[in-house]
């Protein structure tokens, strides 16, 4: 009997040890916010982990880093409308896959695991080849910062291929290779401006209120620099 008393009371400090290990929130602390009004008004942006685990995504030094899985995302604390956003990201693979789904209601597909919004898709230059089919090769289009509607959500494209929108240059550098977007969401029109310069856009998007979604998509991916802005 003392030998069973002892194990009870072993296990139970081990279980409120463990529980005290808990933090208060499980949130991501990434990126800082502030109105237009009040640009040296920082505050941190805070994100909450929708279907990926526990360790998908951490920050180092300031630089938020996902695994790429598994596929999924996690999403701001909370719904923004009309915003900037800027975002500096390197993919560390070939033909690395991600993006940040802006205006989403952060519920993902059960099949692909990913929400609905509009996409800005973030893919590694070498996507195209590792995607190519029978010979044929993807629209380099792809890789440079397309903008497209997701579950649902339809959009005018500026600068149409299909029902997504293209860039009018090729911007965006390769594997190791810091990127910069900067992203104007107003009034259900996005503009995209990749490595200082303005190259695609979408309107009319019938979703223009929603959480950021981050998304990670099977393959390592860092982000920096991350700055949101509130619009009126």
């Amino acid at each position: 009997m003392k030998n069973v008393y002892q194990i009870l009371c072993a296990l139970i400090i081990v279980f409120c040890f463990s529980f005290a290990k808990i933090p208060a929130d499980n949130n991501i602390v990434f990126g800082t916010i502030s109105s237009s009004t009040e640009l040296k008004k920082e505050t941190s942006l805070k994100w909450v982990n929708v279907n990926t685990a526990e360790d998908t995504w951490n920050v180092k030094n300031g630089t938020l880093i996902s695994t790429g899985k598994p596929i999924g995302v996690m999403r701001s604390e909370k719904q923004y409308e009309n915003f900037i956003m800027h975002v500096e990201w390197r993919h560390m693979e070939k033909g690395g896959n991600s993006g940040v789904f802006v205006w989403s209601k952060a519920e993902p597909d059960p099949e692909s695991r990913l929400p609905d919004g509009v996409e800005v898709q973030m893919l590694e230059l070498g996507w195209v080849e590792l995607n190519t089919k029978d010979g044929v090769v993807p629209p380099i289009a792809y890789v440079h910062g397309e903008l497209f509607g997701v579950g649902g959500v339809k959009t005018d494209p500026d600068n149409p291929r299909g029902e997504r929108s293209k860039s009018i240059e090729n911007r965006c550098k390769g594997k190791g290779e810091w990127n910069t977007y900067d992203v104007v969401c107003v009034d259900g029109t996005i503009k995209l401006s990749v490595n200082g310069k303005f190259v695609n856009g979408i309107r009319n998007s019938t979703q223009r209120k929603g959480y950021l979604c981050l998304e990670t998509e099977g393959s390592e991916i860092h982000m920096r620099n991350f700055k949101l802005i509130e619009l009126p």
